[in-house]
């Protein structure tokens, strides 16, 4: 099964300082029918304007990756750790028993990212967080894995779930593979550019919910850059 789900049927909301896409139920925008898929239970699509951020809040028991489009986001948390994200890296927060964090955008310039949220196969252990560059030039024409529960095998940032965060960076018509187990539960955007997931076309921006495929074929329509998360 592959469903599209258009950008213009996501979850809104417009704060001023924040424009947020949910492309599953979060905060004041509910759909039972988009709870969660698999283990991905948040994906939201957020610009944030300048000099302006999310407050010190907290959380616990959910891996939280935060892949950066444009422009950066600095992280401060109550465990001491400080660190500045650009735009095609990624950050990871393990929540754990609990932390309080603060996401700010202190650029010049607008900020636009995917925060991803994946529930844990396991809880009580410590919180954590951890930052990595990621170079685009690395994963044109291919998946680099950037976030896994297998993280050593994978040479990724660690997450405490059965899920593997991907991306890649695409020329019109230039095709990745991804193989996968057809039980498992995959969610994939183009933040830029069109696609044909398995043959059927994606605009950018929309979700493309699979599930059922052992063998997942995306071709750039358009150039463009494609994030995949693949949970049990």
């Amino acid at each position: 099964m592959i469903e599209i789900r258009p950008f213009a049927s996501l979850g809104h909301a417009n704060h001023g300082w924040l424009d947020a896409r949910h492309h599953f139920s979060f905060a004041s925008y509910h759909e039972p029918a988009r709870m969660s898929w698999g283990a991905i239970r948040v994906w939201n699509d957020d610009t944030i304007t300048p000099r302006s951020g999310f407050p010190p809040h907290p959380h616990n028991d959910m891996e939280i990756v935060t892949f950066v489009r444009t422009g950066a986001i600095t992280h401060q948390d109550s465990l001491g750790n400080k660190g500045r994200t650009g735009a095609g890296d990624v950050q990871v927060m393990s929540a754990g028993t609990g932390i309080v964090h603060a996401e700010y955008n202190l650029e010049d310039e607008a900020t636009t990212l995917f925060q991803i949220w994946i529930m844990p196969d396991r809880a009580g252990e410590a919180p954590g967080w951890g930052q990595r560059e990621f170079p685009r030039g690395e994963r044109a024409g291919r998946w680099e894995i950037v976030a896994s529960g297998t993280p050593e095998a994978d040479q990724a940032l660690p997450i405490r779930a059965d899920a593997k965060v991907a991306a890649a960076t695409l020329s019109a018509g230039e095709i990745a593979s991804w193989s996968t187990e057809a039980q498992r539960h995959v969610y994939l955007v183009a933040p830029t550019g069109s696609i044909r997931v398995n043959g059927i076309e994606a605009q950018p921006r929309d979700g493309v919910a699979i599930t059922g495929e052992s063998s997942i074929t995306v071709e750039a329509v358009s150039d463009c850059e494609v994030v995949l998360v693949d949970s049990r």
